[in-house]
């Protein structure tokens, strides 16, 4: 299958925005032409340039689909416009590309080939940010780029600020975006992922040419506007996206499974709690977990049996907790069953409180243990139906 047959099949567009790029805008969209035929399937938006590259594409307007518009507004401005004149005349996908001359057209034939095997995800045209040519700056930020969208989507992806990548429209056209500039590229990928889309990789060339290359990236205000952006997008990740992938229906199916495990031992199971109650009172208070959760994938407890009992310390039980703990503690040093004095604020007074409260605490713990294990237990014979041999 040719290239054109592969962009009918796939429904697909290209879509190039530009912006005062007349050294190498000719090539970019002579080449896009030469390679998908002259059926108007290239959308170019001029986004108010001042050179020359109004005359370059006004030449070609017979073979493409022209957007301008007098005053510049931003590559992001000019993408959604994009997105919206493909969408207008029926497209179900689009390739953006550059206009600065570092993609090479040609590569379109790698993007389609992966969308035709993977035609609902976004494809991203991966370029080797290691060779000699790229600037460092560019690489620099291109892996803080990708650690951010890591950390906002668990997905990774080897270069996050290409420009040439192959869109499915629909999903789009369900998102209001509000950037305008650089940073929509991002803000779009995110939000992208957080509505369930995939993301696939195809190898592309890249040439940073300083001679003809024309970049209208502004290190400050641009770095400053995408770094606002990740902050943005890092909050509704803990107010949205987070919770949304923790309470999801996939989510709850692999803790259901964790949980239920028809293959594990009562015995097995009643330890998980046994040991999660442990955990749960002993008085290394934020760190129960973090220690815990090590020895229960040591001993092949089952880690969601133990997560779910070291929570006996949530906050409505804490001060039940400290107050038993105390009692305990008061208990084995000989003491009656009230409360330290609290006015008293010594060292020595604050030691022995301490004291008799870890003491108490570590106690608790297993007396804890042992009775939620033996309850546990029990409940698992007498109810859980045995495994058939």
């Amino acid at each position: 299958m040719d290239l054109q047959e592969s962009l009918k099949a796939l429904n697909c567009c290209v879509v190039i925005p530009t912006y005062n790029n007349e050294k190498t805008l000719e090539q970019v969209v002579s080449e896009t032409l030469s390679l998908i035929g002259e059926e108007s399937d290239v959308i170019v938006i001029n986004d108010g340039s001042t050179d020359n590259s109004t005359s370059i594409l006004n030449s070609c307007e017979e073979n493409i689909e022209l957007i301008s518009y007098a005053k510049n507004q931003g590559k992001g401005y000019a993408l959604r416009l994009g997105f919206a004149r493909a969408i207008e005349l029926g497209y179900d996908r689009v390739i953006t590309i550059d206009s600065d001359g570092q993609h090479y057209p040609d590569d379109i034939h790698s993007i389609l080939a992966v969308s035709h095997n993977n035609p609902h995800s976004v494809v991203m045209g991966t370029r080797n940010m290691k060779q000699e040519s790229v600037p460092g700056k560019s690489s620099l930020g291109n892996k803080i780029s990708n650690f951010w969208f890591k950390v906002e989507t668990f997905i990774s992806l080897d270069d996050t600020q290409t420009g040439f990548r192959l869109y499915p429209l629909k999903p789009i056209s369900e998102i209001r975006l509000f950037s305008k500039k650089f940073e929509l590229e991002t803000e779009l990928i995110v939000r992208l992922a957080w509505k369930g889309v995939t993301f696939k990789q195809a190898s592309v060339k890249v040439l940073y040419d300083e001679t003809e290359r024309v970049t209208h990236f502004r290190p400050f205000k641009d770095f400053l506007r995408i770094s606002v952006l990740n902050t943005i997008l890092f909050t509704l990740c803990l107010v949205y996206y987070y919770p949304k992938r923790l309470f999801s229906l996939d989510t709850l199916r692999v803790i259901r499974k964790e949980a239920i495990k028809p293959d594990e031992s009562n015995l097995n199971k009643a330890l998980s709690i046994g040991f999660g109650c442990f955990m749960g009172v002993v008085p290394i208070w934020g760190l129960q977990l973090l220690v815990g959760l090590p020895f229960a994938v040591l001993f092949r407890l089952n880690k969601v049996l133990f997560i779910a009992a070291s929570n006996i310390s949530i906050p409505p039980f804490i001060p039940i907790i400290i107050y038993t703990s105390l009692l305990f503690g008061q208990y084995v040093s000989g003491g009656a069953f009230e409360l330290p004095e609290i006015s008293d604020t010594s060292i020595e007074s604050v030691t022995v409180n301490m004291v008799m409260y870890i003491t108490g605490a570590l106690i608790f713990a297993t007396v804890l243990a042992v009775f939620s294990f033996v309850v546990s237990l029990t409940l698992l014979q007498l109810f859980r139906t045995k495994k058939e041999e």
